[in-house]
C-alpha cells in the first residue's frame, strides 16, 4: 500500500534526525556557557543565510509554478516570505549582541556557516521542487527545536529582551499552514510520479550535514 504524504514526511523527518551530540554549541548557550562574541556571530552569520535562503526559495517558487507544481509553489513563496519576516527580527537580535554596522560591515562569513544556503542554493538549481519540499521539511524539525531552545537561553541568561528573542521565537514556533502546504506540496508529488524519495532523502542528509557544520564553525 503506497504512503500518504503524511506518512512519508514523519518517517523522513525520523530518519534524518541529527545526533544529539552532533551540536555542541546549543548545549553551550542553553547553559550559558557561549560567549557574547560567539553569539554575535551567529547573528552575523544567519545574516547571511537568512538573504540566500529568500532568493533560494523564491526560485524554487518560480520553478514549480513553470513546472505545473502549484502546491510546491505555494510552499516556496511561504518560505520565502516567512526569511524576510525574520531578516526583520533578526536586527534586533544581532543589536542585542552589540553588532552595527560597521561590524557588519567587516566581518568575513565562516565557510562551514555558509556551505547550508550555498547547498540550498544547489538545490534550487537542481533539484525538483517536490523533492526539495520532502528534504527541507524534514530539516526544519532540528533547527525548530534548537531555536527555541535558544530563545529560552536568551532570556534566562543573557537577558535579552522579548524583541531581542523574536528571531529565534519565529522559528520555534508551530507553522500549520506550512505543514499543511509541504504535505499537499509532497503529496502532489507523490500523485504524479514527481517526486524521488531516494533523491530527496540523499538531499535531506546532506542538508543536516551542512547544518551540523554552521554550528561547528561557529
Amino acid at each position: 500500500m503506497r504512503r500518504t504524504a503524511r506518512e512519508l514526511l514523519a518517517t523522513t523527518t525520523a530518519q534524518l534526525a541529527p545526533d544529539p551530540q552532533a551540536n555542541r554549541l546549543v548545549p553551550l548557550i542553553a547553559r550559558g556557557a557561549a560567549s557574547r562574541d560567539t553569539l554575535a556571530a551567529l547573528a552575523l552569520e544567519q545574516h547571511g543565510v537568512i538573504a540566500a535562503d529568500r532568493r533560494s526559495f523564491l526560485h524554487l517558487a518560480e520553478r514549480a509554478a513553470a513546472d505545473g507544481a502549484p502546491q510546491s509553489a505555494a510552499f516556496f513563496r511561504t518560505l520565502a516570505d516567512g526569511e524576510a519576516l525574520a531578516a526583520e527580527r533578526l536586527k534586533s537580535f544581532a543589536a542585542a549582541c552589540g553588532v552595527d554596522g560597521e561590524r557588519a560591515a567587516a566581518h568575513d562569513p565562516l565557510p562551514g556557516c555558509q556551505a547550508y544556503p550555498a547547498y540550498v542554493a544547489w538545490l534550487a538549481l537542481n533539484a525538483s521542487p517536490p523533492d526539495a519540499v520532502l528534504s527541507l521539511t524534514a530539516n526544519f524539525s532540528a533547527w525548530g527545536g534548537y531555536c527555541a531552545t535558544i530563545a529560552e537561553a536568551l532570556r534566562s541568561h543573557y537577558g535579552f529582551s522579548d524583541e531581542a528573542c523574536g528571531f529565534f521565537d519565529f522559528f520555534a514556533e508551530p507553522a500549520p499552514d506550512v505543514d499543511e502546504q509541504a504535505t499537499a506540496a509532497v503529496q502532489a508529488g507523490l500523485d504524479g510520479g514527481r517526486l524521488n524519495e531516494e533523491l530527496a532523502r540523499r538531499y535531506g542528509r546532506l542538508l543536516q550535514t551542512y547544518e551540523a557544520m554552521f554550528w561547528s564553525a561557529l
